[in-house]
């Protein structure tokens, strides 16, 4: 609203409807308010998904916008057909649910045609938000003679492959936008050639284009179609391109372009074609006549971006890998870094792994319009001997939490907890000396992100294993036929509600297990054989439970995923 003349400030001063310049009268105050427009209340945010990831819908948000491109397909091998293009889907008012966790798919590539001649490409996979699916581009043909017509025909999908050479009988490219989805996701691959003189594929299908046919003059491959531009991120960026088809020869006939958008160029002759760019849905390019060298150009992965208002003060929780940029006008965050938890250690007194790092802090800096990086840490995989596998790291900005420690083990030898943001716990074992807890904060940060695993305790008959450290204690020792207590985590309030994170896991034994710490840690088993050790909860960073007795023939508990969530500041 255009801000009108404001009334005289004096003596006699009269309200009047109009304004001095740059200053509202209360009238057209009171008519912003009714109307929604002041304050302005919302921030627009951008995320970026280039991996199969979680986005949890914000507090306040019922509608997105979206782009959704699907993993282009694979060119052929040996006279072949370019990759047809990732299905390419995009729109506005999509209808999602607060609190809601959405799985977000970001389709591969298809692989290029590889290994013996006249081999075609593979379709590429799939992209899903919501109710919105985008198909693999379809499958570059491979050039044979005699035709073969499930390897020489380009394949379907959201945008067709291009047909390879079949000699007599030209090669159809593939359907695009199959499944059909109005707008149309995509396009027809072109068609190969039938002369023996010859020989080379036709282009696959873009976004926007079809791909071209081999075409006779100039002698060449045909071209990819073209993709289509967006400019959901912030940038005009074009996706799904088309896979250039091959030529024959380098001095015979040429190789057909990729199309705009990530599309891979075909190849004549012995040279590898070139794949699709990743992260635009491109297709693959098409080899040529060398089948013993060349081979076809894989697709280009997937990609998802979602855009969408968001109020002041927003709560953003990540359970998935992305990219986040900050809005227009946010200068800072409160933060909350859990990284994912380690596995428990194997039989005979696994230790309890150590929870994920937890670092939570307020008012940090972050400058508006900047792509974030947000990663995820998955925790550590079960074990059934050895030592558990630590957790992997979160990370967002300059904020690390180190993955949990794996808990030490009882065989085949007896060994320490493992370090990390906490430490895993030490194993049990036969014979004297008792093992030692990982040390937490590994490597160290003040405030501290967790704590030191517990001291395992071997015996011949009566082992015990230490608990994984947690958040905010260390884990329990373990002792004759015990396994300690993994460490509790720490509560935090950034959601809204008060979560506890960052427990570890509970120390494998004989007779009794220890407990998980509270913040998701998974107690461990006890018995010979013992039950199944509870892994640590997902998005906690817990810390898994460790393994019982000796004879245990199963894995010890997984870490639990990690987790981060940002809360934006005025």
């Amino acid at each position: 609203m255009q801000r009108g003349n404001g009334g005289v400030i004096g003596k006699n001063n009269t309200p009047t409807l109009s304004s001095a310049k740059g200053i509202w009268s209360l009238n057209e105050l009171q008519r912003a308010v009714l109307a929604g427009t002041w304050p302005n209340v919302n921030y627009t945010v951008i995320q970026t998904f280039t991996a199969t990831s979680t986005w949890t819908c914000p507090t306040g948000v019922t509608e997105v916008e979206y782009l959704v491109v699907a993993g282009g397909g694979g060119g052929g091998k040996q006279l072949s057909g370019g990759g047809g293009a990732g299905g390419f889907r995009t729109g506005t008012g999509l209808s999602v649910t607060a609190g809601t966790d959405y799985t977000v798919t970001v389709g591969g590539g298809g692989a290029g045609g590889s290994g013996s001649d006249n081999q075609p490409g593979v379709v590429g996979s799939n992209s899903v938000f919501s109710t919105i699916t985008s198909a693999g581009g379809g499958k570059g043909g491979g050039g044979s003679s005699p035709v073969v017509s499930q390897s020489n025909a380009g394949g379907n999908g959201g945008s067709g492959g291009g047909g390879g050479y079949g000699e007599g009988t030209a090669q159809l490219g593939g359907s695009g936008n199959t499944p059909s989805t109005s707008p149309s996701q995509g396009n027809n691959g072109g068609s190969g050639d039938s002369s023996a003189s010859n020989r080379g594929g036709g282009g696959g299908g873009g976004a926007s284009a079809v791909g071209g046919n081999f075409v006779t003059s100039p002698l060449g491959g045909g071209n990819g179609g073209a993709g289509t531009a967006s400019s959901i991120s912030g940038s005009s960026v074009p996706y799904a391109g088309g896979g250039g088809g091959s030529g024959r020869t380098s001095s015979s006939s040429a190789a057909g372009a990729g199309g705009a958008g990530g599309g891979g160029a075909g190849s004549a002759g012995s040279a590898n074609a070139t794949s699709g760019t990743a992260n635009t849905g491109g297709g693959g390019g098409g080899s040529g006549l060398d089948g013993t060298s060349g081979t076809g150009g894989a697709g280009g992965s997937g990609i998802v971006i979602l855009k969408y208002n968001a109020p002041i003060q927003s709560v953003f929780t990540f359970k998935g890998s992305t990219k986040w940029v900050a809005p227009t006008g946010v200068t800072s965050i409160d933060y909350l870094v859990v990284a994912g938890g380690g596995a428990g250690g194997g039989r005979n007194g696994g230790g309890g792994g150590g929870a994920g790092g937890f670092r939570t802090g307020t008012s940090f800096s972050v400058t508006a319009g900047t792509e974030y990086t947000i990663t995820i840490g998955a925790g550590g995989a079960g074990v059934n001997t050895g030592l558990g596998n630590n957790g992997s790291n979160s990370v967002f900005s300059t904020i690390t939490s180190t993955g949990g420690g794996g808990g030490g083990n009882g065989v085949p030898t007896q060994a320490n907890g493992s370090n990390g943001g906490s430490g895993g716990g030490g194993g049990g074992g036969d014979a004297a000396p008792s093992t030692t807890g990982g040390s937490g904060n590994t490597p160290s940060t003040s405030p501290s992100q967790g704590n030191n695993g517990g001291t395992g305790f071997a015996a011949s008959t009566s082992p015990g294993a230490g608990g994984g450290g947690g958040a905010s204690a260390v884990g329990g020792n373990g002792s004759a036929n015990t396994g300690g207590a993994g460490g509790a985590g720490t509560a935090s309030s950034i959601s809204g509600s008060s979560v506890t994170y960052a427990g570890g896991g509970g120390g494998g034994a004989n007779t009794t297990a220890g407990s998980g710490g509270s913040g998701g840690g998974g107690a461990g088993s006890a018995g010979n054989p013992a039950p199944q050790a509870v892994s640590g909860t997902a998005n906690t960073g817990g810390g898994g439970g460790g393994n019982g007795g000796f004879s245990t023939p199963l894995l010890s508990g997984a870490g639990g995923s990690g987790i981060v969530i940002i809360k934006t500041n005025q």
